[in-house]
């Protein structure tokens, strides 16, 4: 099921450049493409997992919670013969009263992100959000759900991610 992005129109995202009312727009629809695959975040601590048949396992980690903000790690986990390996791995700060998602931290060794810190900075926040806001899109149509605190359970070892 195709879901539409409610806030953006083509042109918003085709724009040579970025204004910061733009960033605050697509931090917000972050806010709600996140609580859409974990609509209990604010209330959510310690780790979990969302396990689609066919697809790779999306990993949440909540790594501080406070009253108004949630800092999380989102991630999957590809094999490189026996060590996990993170790809994508974000660290998102939600703000809950601002209904805003600030991305602190991403590291992606496929994707060439590394450079988007760099100044100049609106421009360079524009394009990794822009990236959350897909990749988070990605998985919601895909149906991860991130409701139920998942049981802590043993760490797979090494598989064929996304098969059987």
């Amino acid at each position: 099921m195709q879901f539409p992005h409610p806030h953006w129109k083509l042109a918003n995202l085709a724009a040579p450049v970025p204004t910061v009312g733009s960033l605050i727009d697509l931090c917000e629809e972050n806010y709600e493409l996140l609580l859409s695959v974990a609509p209990n975040l604010a209330a959510m601590t310690g780790e979990h997992r969302s396990r689609l048949d066919g697809s790779v396992d999306l990993h949440l980690e909540v790594l501080e919670q406070s009253r108004y903000t949630s800092t999380v790690r989102l991630t999957y986990y590809f094999c490189d013969g026996t060590d996990r390996v993170p790809e994508p791995d974000v660290t998102l700060r939600v703000y809950h009263d601002a209904r805003q998602v600030e991305l602190c931290g991403l590291r992606a060794g496929v994707l060439p992100v590394a450079r988007l810190f760099e100044a100049p900075g609106l421009a360079q926040k524009w394009k990794v959000n822009l990236f959350v806001s897909k990749w988070l899109g990605f998985c919601r149509r895909q149906g991860h759900h991130f409701a139920v605190p998942a049981a802590a359970g043993p760490r797979p070892m090494c598989c064929a991610v996304g098969l059987a």
